[in-house]
């Protein structure tokens, strides 16, 4: 996804009976924030700092919603264990993270692997894409998002 781009023709799936679309996401800011996985450091981190501002997002009209390619139930027990408030959705099949561009090469220890690059996109009230942080380093970065928000209305 490129800046000016808009959010078309994606579903989210947030449970087994729930997923959102462009239809649904319409009138509201949308943070969508792409992890690793779910109860892995960094990503509990993140999860617990949107969650703590989900409020205040709120009050900005913005929704936030993470994605990692983890399965629903996953998410499920990830959200309790953590008592997180933010929507998390569920791209199992690997289409949503493909399409964001996010599903990349990456190396540890030398061992090149496909994964996700931990990633943020903030779409405005009609779904056009505004602002993109790339390859985030999670410490104060719930902050800084809602900071651009904040600074951006």
């Amino acid at each position: 996804m490129k800046i000016g781009q808009e959010f078309k023709n994606i579903e989210l799936k947030i449970d087994e009976s729930k997923s959102l679309s462009e239809n649904d996401l319409k009138g509201k800011r949308i943070v969508i924030y792409f992890y690793p996985k779910d109860d892995t450091p960094g990503c509990t981190v993140e999860a617990i700092d949107f969650s703590l501002l989900k409020k205040k997002f709120e009050k900005l009209n913005t929704l936030i919603i993470g994605i990692s390619r983890d399965s629903i139930k996953k998410h499920k027990k990830f959200a309790e264990k953590h008592n997180l408030s933010i929507l998390l959705a569920s791209d199992e099949s690997g289409l949503v993270t493909e399409r964001f561009g996010v599903w990349v090469e990456k190396s540890m220890y030398g061992k090149k692997y496909m994964g996700i690059e931990r990633s943020t996109f903030l779409f405005d009230e009609k779904l056009k894409l505004i602002k993109v942080w790339e390859k985030v380093k999670v410490k104060n970065h719930a902050d800084e998002v809602y900071n651009f928000i904040l600074e951006s209305s």
